[in-house]
């Protein structure tokens, strides 16, 4: 039996990705035109994103990005793709698609914090923090550019007692966020605080217990008596 794709749209928004995976790929597409074709693309690109399927994700995020007329559906899915090639180690491609959106006009907080951790991921850390500090003006209190922010200066040690404060502030904003628990334990342990970082790291672990980078934290905390 054929699919629906206004049940696949509606399981996807209900958070039912696999669900909404096989009803989409089951549409009768005989009948759609360019648009509907463009929407179920687009859907079935953010569901194999979802399910961290991420090449069958840019297949279909791409025929969007070429093929769709929808600017705003577009700047969703060069989002997407750039978050995909971040966690993939693709770093200069995320960069591409994001720089592609700026000069389009979409200036956005997402978008200069999600060029910041590109820039972070190749190791260019004035890069990184330049980047930060824009998606503060933006925004000062933005939860995503403070930790990042925060991270770097404490990380690099450019400034770590500001490092901390802003890992602080993170924290305060998303209490219950491992990432940026992680990044204020180690603003800890850069701070020469080491049973604050361990009890940090440690809330981070018990979230994430098979995160490689808080492992690696923990470790270096660990031994750091």
């Amino acid at each position: 039996m054929a699919g629906s794709l206004q049940t696949g749209i509606r399981l996807y928004r209900s958070k039912r990705w696999e669900m909404a995976l096989k009803e989409l790929l089951q549409v009768d597409t005989t009948t759609f035109d360019a648009e509907d074709n463009a929407e179920l693309a687009y859907y079935l690109g953010l569901c194999y994103t979802k399910l961290e399927q991420f090449d069958n994700a840019l297949l279909y995020l791409e025929q969007v990005v070429t093929g769709g007329s929808d600017p705003l559906r577009a700047y969703q899915c060069r989002m997407t793709l750039a978050y995909i090639y971040s966690v993939t180690g693709r770093s200069k491609l995320a960069e591409f698609e994001l720089k592609h959106l700026l000069e389009k006009g979409f200036e956005s907080v997402q978008i200069y914090a999600a060029m910041a951790y590109a820039a972070y991921s190749q190791k260019r850390y004035d890069d990184a923090i330049e980047l930060y500090q824009k998606a503060l003006e933006l925004e000062r209190d933005n939860p995503t550019a403070l930790n990042g922010l925060g991270y770097i200066l404490a990380d690099t040690e450019k400034d770590v007692r500001k490092g901390l404060s802003l890992c602080k502030k993170a924290v305060e904003k998303k209490p219950q966020n491992p990432a940026y628990m992680d990044s204020l334990g180690w603003a800890y342990f850069k701070n020469g605080e080491i049973l604050e970082a361990r009890t940090w790291i440690r809330r981070a672990l018990d979230l994430l217990p098979r995160h490689p980078e808080i492992i690696a934290h923990m470790r270096t905390v660990l031994g750091a008596d």
